[in-house]
């Protein structure tokens, strides 16, 4: 899924195995992920997918002007957040530790890999359909 402020942007949905950078994206306040020869399309997660970074993971805190923090674990897992607020950022990543970092305050230019999706829930179909019985 894709924040609600990148719906004016194109995007596709992740892949495993996608290569993907951190993108603010034009005409938009939003950072998201984006695969490094298509910065315009942004790549959208599901909850539950697993992401490895190249480096420690940099991000501004939510008052920005107080520098950037790092966090030394380089997995995450995606997630939604803030479900009740639908004008409040969604995306985020989870760390092992328990730490959440909004997606949109992840510094620019930090390289992660699609490790896996979430797994899909099968659908359970009823073999045998019944007829109609006549009335008696």
């Amino acid at each position: 899924m894709c924040d609600y402020s990148l719906h004016q942007v194109a995007s596709r949905p992740a892949k495993v195995g996608d290569q993907l950078v951190t993108t603010r994206f034009r005409h938009s306040v939003t950072r998201g992920f984006a695969a490094p020869g298509e910065p315009a399309v942004a790549v959208c997660l599901l909850p539950g997918t697993e992401l490895a970074f190249q480096e420690v993971v940099r991000y501004e805190p939510r008052i920005g002007f107080f520098g950037h923090r790092k966090i030394e674990q380089r997995v995450a897992r995606f997630r939604k957040v803030n479900s009740h607020n639908p004008h409040a950022h969604h995306d985020a990543l989870e760390f092992p530790d328990g730490e959440i970092v909004l997606l949109t305050n992840l510094r620019e230019g930090q390289r992660a890999s699609v490790l896996q999706l979430p797994a899909t829930p099968l659908v359970k179909v009823d073999a045998e359909e019944r007829e109609p019985q006549p009335a008696s």
